[in-house]
């Protein structure tokens, strides 16, 4: 069968363009790994219905002549109020992986988040996307059952730049995933952090394997000692409750992300958009609040900032843009995103981060 042909990424104008792109590049196994989610994929699918709920409340007459999308994430400038999510195994998606992932939301000027499961090695990143741009790299972690071992993971990221430390909570044992399973092997992927064949094997019972014979599930007591491992910043991933946010706070987080995994872990839990305000609430502005989850339009982040998120995380469009022109792929989601963003403010009345507000939404949407 003929490889498609080459895409003209300047005809893309939407992040959903690339899903149907990637689709006809992938193999099947990898496309149910990237797209699949846990049980009937309910959560998978509200986490872009619940965005879509939400209805605006735009001001008019504002000047909106000099739109500025720029922010800050734990005290540094970022172009926009947007990362790449960590995500595993970029390199399902191109040969490069996250070598030209991190680039790219290098030279946009964004956080990149590695993910304990990459491609590629913290060290082969950094060296990769240090040079490109001003976007700040963060290093996602799963506490493997050696301690030693994670540690030296941290350790290893804080030596090559990385500036801060996201620890993923949600996965104490994996979610039951359909599409995974009904693959007889377990994809064939390179792992960069687990050196000399001691990474897991990856699909079906490949997954189980990484989270139940290597995953250490984790309690709160557990993170100061995390914390203790660098002078990184400590940002908790998988937040869906102000119970859980407010004990985060009190266990030394910089920041949270409200997260449901992608509705790759427990099924039937909220969207991200509609846990966000109770998050938000409990922890009153004693800690920047993130959103990762159904995020693929520029309103998608202009809901999330008017109810109170600083900044959103964009997974599954990053690696479907990945696949269909790596490096500059990935570049062209992000700058639609940003076309997007910017319009969506000035149309919203709401020229610079700062001035979108819950006011900006109907009453119905703020909850």
């Amino acid at each position: 069968m003929p490889s498609p042909p080459p895409v003209d990424l300047a005809r893309i104008g939407a992040l959903a363009q690339f899903e149907e792109l990637a689709r006809e590049r992938l193999d099947p196994q990898a496309v149910d790994y990237v797209a699949g989610g846990g049980w009937d994929e309910v959560t998978l699918t509200d986490n872009v219905a619940a965005f879509r709920r939400r209805r605006f409340r735009p001001r008019v007459l504002v000047d909106t002549s000099a739109v500025d999308p720029s922010t800050e994430l734990l005290g540094r400038p970022v172009a926009m109020p947007v990362g790449i999510a960590p995500m595993a195994l970029h390199g399902l998606c191109h040969r490069d992986g996250e070598l030209a992932s991190a680039r790219a939301g290098a030279a946009a000027g964004i956080p990149f988040c590695l993910s304990t499961v990459s491609s590629r090695s913290i060290e082969e990143v950094a060296a990769a996307s240090a040079p490109v741009g001003l976007g700040p790299r963060w290093f996602q972690l799963y506490v493997h059952r050696d301690r030693g071992f994670s540690r030296s993971l941290v350790e290893r990221a804080a030596a090559a730049g990385y500036q801060a430390l996201v620890l993923t909570v949600d996965l104490p044992i994996l979610g039951y995933r359909d599409r995974d399973r009904q693959w007889p092997t377990p994809l064939n992927a390179e792992l960069g952090n687990f050196p000399g064949g001691d990474g897991p094997t990856v699909g079906g019972s490949g997954l189980d394997d990484l989270i139940d014979a290597r995953h250490a599930p984790l309690t709160w007591a557990d993170l100061d000692e995390i914390r203790g491992w660098s002078g990184l910043p400590l940002v908790v991933k998988g937040i869906l409750t102000g119970d859980d946010a407010r004990l985060a706070v009190e266990a030394g987080a910089a920041a949270l992300v409200v997260s449901n995994h992608g509705g790759r872990q427990l099924d039937r839990v909220p969207g991200a958009i509609d846990a966000l305000p109770e998050v938000v609430a409990a922890v009153g502005g004693d800690v920047e609040v993130y959103l990762d989850g159904g995020v693929r339009r520029g309103l998608d982040i202009l809901t999330a900032l008017a109810l109170g998120a600083r900044a959103v995380f964009v997974g599954r469009p990053i690696l479907w843009s990945l696949a269909v022109g790596g490096e500059a792929g990935v570049a062209r989601a992000l700058a639609i995103l940003r076309e997007e963003l910017e319009r969506g403010m000035a149309l919203l009345g709401t020229p610079r981060v700062a001035d979108i507000g819950p006011e900006h939404l109907a009453p119905g949407s703020r909850s």
